[in-house]
């Protein structure tokens, strides 16, 4: 017994002539310029989103380099001096025993990182060439990058508790690297980067449409 083959037919907000507030979601008629709600503009589809996409993606790479080649930590004794980038301080974890610490701050500190620029270059390149990952997939890899943003910021949230609370004077102090400078602003920049994204050209870019004109 054959099994019938079923089309997928999506109809979006502008198949029905409304238009969502990317800022509160509130819907729309499509003639509606400015939203009535926050005051956000209105717009079908953001034609100048992956230029800030792009601007966001490249100084946020930018800064990520020196992250990982200046110090993040700065330990100072009464005798010596300890400075530490963010792979020198997880091998030093390692070398301790916490091992469970040291794989967090590898994961937040560098595979999410790395995994975000792909996953937003991947993004950005997809909605102007075809793609074998369907529209569901991408979308829900846009929601995955946007929820985990928060979560890299988990190195410079440790080097912050440990500086406040690790101050002896002469005996012992620990002091925030350079690195966790660039390493925040490269955060913040994939975060912009992934918020610039307008996600409903995955959509566009599956039914074979073009950016129409605003």
């Amino acid at each position: 017994m054959e099994r019938a083959e079923q089309t997928e037919t999506v109809i979006n907000a502008r198949d029905l002539g409304v238009v969502a507030c990317t800022r509160c979601l509130q819907v729309w008629p499509a003639e509606v310029k400015t939203c009535g709600r926050c005051g956000h503009q209105l717009v079908q589809r953001d034609t100048k989103s992956l230029q800030r996409v792009w601007a966001w993606w490249i100084m946020g790479l930018i800064c990520y380099i020196p992250a990982n080649i200046y110090p993040m930590l700065q330990t100072r004794t009464l005798f010596f001096v300890q400075e530490d980038t963010i792979v020198g301080g997880a091998i030093e974890l390692i070398h301790y025993g916490s091992i469970g610490v040291a794989l967090i701050i590898l994961l937040a500190s560098v595979a999410i990182p790395i995994g975000k620029f792909m996953a937003i270059a991947f993004l950005a390149i997809s909605v102007r060439r075809p793609s074998a990952v369907s529209k569901t997939q991408r979308q829900m890899l846009y929601e995955v990058v946007e929820y985990i943003g928060r979560w890299s910021m988990i190195d410079i949230f440790v080097v912050a508790i440990l500086s406040s609370l690790v101050q002896l004077k002469v005996l012992v102090a620990i002091n925030p690297g350079l690195a966790s400078l660039f390493f925040a602003l490269s955060v913040i920049f994939t975060m912009l980067s992934a918020q610039a994204f307008d996600s409903r050209m995955i959509w566009d870019a599956q039914q074979g449409r073009g950016q129409e004109p605003e």
